[in-house]
């Protein structure tokens, strides 16, 4: 994965407070059996408008997995609304992200056939 190295590298180029791209640290909660761990995330704005939104998640402490999912955004009230979905084949099925950030605060929910809960993250300090 270049996810670790990309994390890097982004810490170099600080996101502006006016856009919803750039790096973002937190946790991930399940819903539905309580699992947790911690979650990064790198966003940027694609071509088309959407944002590529890439997610990295600690579970335990060891096991790590990644994610991509491309967020269609909206600006609202001085917040940024989005919504998404990814196919992640046929173990894990589709998944289905709806939430809101900040300039410093990320919150979504996230839906899957079988699981679903919360991301929560905010800017990491510089």
């Amino acid at each position: 994965s270049t996810f670790n190295r990309d994390w890097k590298a982004a810490a170099a180029n600080p996101s502006p407070a006016s856009s919803i791209e750039g790096r973002w640290e937190g946790k991930w909660l399940s819903d539905h059996n309580g699992h947790n761990g911690r979650l990064r995330a790198l966003i940027r704005r694609l071509d088309n408008g959407q944002y590529e939104t890439r997610f990295h998640a600690k579970y335990g402490g060891i096991l790590s997995f990644g994610m991509q999912v491309n967020l269609d955004v909206k600006p609202a009230g001085g917040l940024w609304q989005f919504s998404g979905e990814e196919n992640l084949g046929k173990s894990y099925g589709m998944y289905r992200y709806e939430g809101k950030a900040s300039a410093t605060n990320f919150f979504s929910t996230y839906k899957a056939s079988f699981d679903h809960g919360t991301f929560q993250m905010t800017r990491p300090k510089p």
